[in-house]
């Protein structure tokens, strides 16, 4: 798979944000040791492991918080090294990774990663378009209501597409996580569109993407 990584990956974990392959996030990097760890990816593979942290993490953010298992392979697009010596990234989702074992501590921590590929999904099925018309569909009707966003591309695919929405929704990050840990992109697609359909049929708080991070 293009972009496996060679050697344990940085692991960057954060509280409130779940990345999905095939999407992207801004970043601001200030702590010291993150700092250093896109200093370190610079000069490597351009990786770092995107991951959320467990509950309780407050007591021990500044030592070794525990996060989930399950997290996302991250690629930089962007860096951005600002005046105050810290920096502005984009990360794009590559794949789903699974966290094997912890190889380094100090002074960022880095991992074995297993690949978790999504199972196939042929996209000659006509099943697979009538989806993503209908997941389509489906979000362009809570924007109508709620706020506006630019349309996806017609020759943007399910996966992108339902991450996408997985990314803009308005979930708690344990609700985004279960969505990610889904093997099947077209599960992924209509839990996403049940919980969207919803919303049109019952409005309440406004749609929204998630604030940034670190």
């Amino acid at each position: 798979m293009e972009f496996a990584p060679k050697s344990p990956v940085p692991v960057f974990p954060l509280s409130n944000l779940v990345l999905f392959p095939c999407t992207m996030a801004p970043l601001h990097i200030f702590e010291l040791r993150y700092r250093a760890m896109v200093q370190d990816a610079l000069r490597g593979d351009r990786l770092i492991a995107m991951a959320l942290l467990k509950p309780g993490w407050e007591h021990d953010y500044h030592g070794s918080p525990e996060f989930h298992p399950l997290g996302c392979l991250a690629r930089f697009q962007e860096v951005q090294w600002l005046p105050d010596d810290c920096y502005d990234i984009k990360v794009v989702g590559v794949t789903r990774v699974r966290f094997v074992r912890l190889v380094r501590e100090y002074p960022y921590r880095t991992a074995k990663v297993t690949l978790l590929p999504q199972e196939p999904l042929p996209d000659d099925d006509p099943l697979v378009e009538l989806e993503r018309r209908a997941l389509v569909d489906a979000y362009a009707r809570v924007l109508a209501q709620e706020s506006a966003a630019p349309a996806f591309a017609p020759e943007a695919k399910l996966e992108g597409v339902v991450n996408a929405v997985c990314m803009a929704m308005n979930l708690e990050p344990m609700a985004k996580l279960a969505l990610l840990e889904m093997d099947s992109v077209l599960e992924r697609s209509r839990r996403v569109r049940e919980a969207l359909e919803d919303r049109v049929r019952r409005p309440s708080s406004r749609q929204g993407g998630e604030g940034e991070h670190n």
